[in-house]
């Protein structure tokens, strides 16, 4: 499998057996990327902020793979948020939760979500998805570099 560029990917998620199986499917997929956990979409909000403010020496993520049900703030919430802002709206976001029916999906696509993923009950599956969306990001971020 030929990988391309060495991502920084933000992941928002959590359950921290879930961020495990995460970090283990890029690991079995073979990508090196740079992983960024983040455990609420509050502590995302601030990070993604500071960002903002900061010199251009820190990058903002190639794309956020975000949960949607989490403490403090959920998915939704940094969803609008992110879109509404012009700084952060660029950054293409990928739901993937436990929800898994077609109005939360339907709400978050017309929300500004790059992609809607349900978690897989197995991890076999969560390797494959890992890649589809790991993949097709680094061939939309190629064609826009």
């Amino acid at each position: 499998m030929e990988l391309g560029k060495k991502l920084f990917i933000v992941i928002v998620e959590d359950d921290a057996d879930d961020r495990f199986l995460f970090q283990t499917a890029f690991d079995e997929n073979g990508f090196k990327d740079d992983l960024l956990y983040i455990e609420n979409g509050y502590e995302l909000m601030l990070y993604l902020n500071k960002l903002k403010n900061t010199p251009k020496a820190e990058k903002f993520p190639d794309f956020i793979l975000l949960d949607l049900n989490m403490p403090k703030k959920d998915g939704r919430e940094v969803l609008e948020e992110i879109k509404k802002d012009d700084t952060l709206n660029k950054i293409p976001v990928i739901i993937f939760s436990t929800t898994n029916n077609d109005n939360e999906k339907k709400r978050c696509l017309e929300a500004g979500a790059t992609g809607y993923y349900a978690k897989p009950v197995t991890f076999e599956s969560l390797i494959k998805i890992v890649a589809q969306i790991r993949n097709s990001q680094d061939n939309t971020l190629s064609k826009i570099r």
